[in-house]
């Protein structure tokens, strides 16, 4: 969730925003897979823990980049989307991926 203070830049701003262990991950997600359920999302990141996935989300939802969807019905439904601001995160998030996707080699070997 957003801090009530004046951000140094736009980049201190941003990661305000999407810093957190999956935070991008979970925005990557939702991004290339479309709108899922709380267990297909922690399918799809098994290593995020279930109190971990539920903090994210509600700091994603706070923030206004995740929509959560309740569906009436019996058994309930509850689904996660990207809302249109979230979608704009795609054209920061891709390039940073194809960073990590051309890096990782070394970012393993450095991390190991």
């Amino acid at each position: 969730m957003a801090r009530n203070r004046p951000y140094t830049c736009g980049l201190d701003a941003a990661i305000d925003v999407v810093g957190g262990k999956w935070k991008a991950t979970m925005l990557w997600t939702l991004e290339d897979q479309g709108p899922l359920r709380f267990g297909e999302l922690k399918r799809a990141i098994p290593a995020v823990t279930e109190k971990m996935l539920i903090q994210q989300l509600r700091e994603l939802e706070a923030d206004g980049l995740v929509h959560r969807e309740i569906y009436h019905q019996v058994p309930p439904k509850v689904e996660y989307s990207l809302t249109d601001y979230g979608r704009t995160l795609e054209v920061a998030l891709r390039p940073l991926g194809d960073w990590g996707h051309a890096n990782m080699a070394h970012i393993e070997a450095t991390h190991a």
